[in-house]
């Protein structure tokens, strides 16, 4: 039987990037892990495993497909309903540091060492980025890390920064007592300009949270320290894959070693007020889709998104 968690699934309305409103669900949820060839149910029939008290049914997430889903499908007294699909990025991290460095092109490889280099000569010389994964460093990483997450866009803009809550720091030390946790930091001087925070959950280390300074996106710190992280990764791996998780972009089809086609899957209860809500959701996303492929046409997708994400960002910054 499948270790079912239920919690609040969140529908997120919005334009892009942008969430304006969402409404919860309380479902069942399981995700498929790298190491699973398949997950927990055929995606054309609801799971079997009984509904806990309160559950309005299941949400499988990252389930593999093989050809795209319909987004909503009533089967019997139930609707399926595909909130995502897209590929899954990850890093096999069991080829090895030399190997994974092969998978890149000779001009990759170049162009990534000349933006290493370029952000060394900024910094004199001196190339400073730290890894914390003690019990004893989570205070700092956390305080410099928090630093750095709020002049993101990932923070200001998606909510997806570094969590503020009080209770995170414990997370952070508990994770670090179990050895379940790498976070990086680069450094200009004693200015903290990016990090990369990764978790270690079931075999994979997971691109949790990361971000950088606006003021060094011509320095490119972000890809600076993802190359210098995953040298470390790859250095003392206590975890056999990189996992992207889910969401596409040209940074992660880059760095991956592997993909997969996958979609997250609810099975809902048919009832009037669920109907009502996912209807609502669909039409929400068809509208959002529709505003992208017109943006595209015009030309205007990749100025808007760049104005969100740096144009904002700076104007908001003190």
């Amino acid at each position: 039987m499948i270790d079912w968690q239920l919690r609040e699934v969140p529908l997120k309305f919005g334009i892009g990037d942008r969430v304006i409103m969402a409404h919860s669900l309380p479902l069942q949820v399981f995700s498929v892990k790298l190491s699973d060839a398949e997950g927990p149910a055929d995606t054309g029939q609801p799971p079997r495993d009984p509904l806990l008290p309160g559950s309005q049914g299941y949400y499988c997430r990252a389930q593999p497909v093989t050809d795209p889903l319909p987004r909503r499908s009533r089967i019997d007294d139930w609707i399926r309903y595909v909130t995502s699909q897209y590929v899954h990025y990850y890093i096999d991290m069991s080829c090895g540091l030399e190997a994974y460095r092969a998978k890149f092109s000779s001009k990759t490889r170049s162009t990534i060492g000349r933006k290493v280099r370029k952000f060394q000569d900024h910094c004199q010389g001196k190339l400073d980025w730290r890894v914390y994964d003690r019990v004893d460093q989570m205070h700092e990483y956390y305080r410099l890390a928090r630093q750095v997450s709020t002049r993101t866009y990932q923070e200001k803009l998606l909510d997806a920064g570094m969590p503020a809550e009080p209770g995170y720091l414990a997370k952070l030390i508990e994770d670090a007592s179990h050895q379940r946790v790498r976070g990086y930091l680069l450094f200009d001087g004693e200015r903290p300009v990016a990090y990369l925070h990764c978790p270690i959950r079931d075999d994979s280390y997971v691109y949790a949270y990361l971000g950088y300074d606006p003021d060094y996106m011509r320095l490119s710190a972000g890809t600076v320290l993802q190359w210098l992280a995953f040298e470390d990764l790859f250095g003392r791996p206590a975890a056999r894959f990189f996992d992207f998780t889910e969401g596409q972009s040209e940074h992660k089809r880059l760095f991956a070693t592997h993909e997969r086609r996958c979609a997250n899957v609810m099975f809902v209860r048919a009832t009037l007020q669920n109907r009502l809500w996912l209807g609502l959701h669909g039409m929400a996303q068809d509208a959002s889709s529709g505003l992208g492929r017109v943006a595209a046409r015009w030309g205007l997708k990749a100025r808007v998104r760049r104005m969100l994400r740096f144009g904002l960002v700076r104007s908001g910054s003190t």
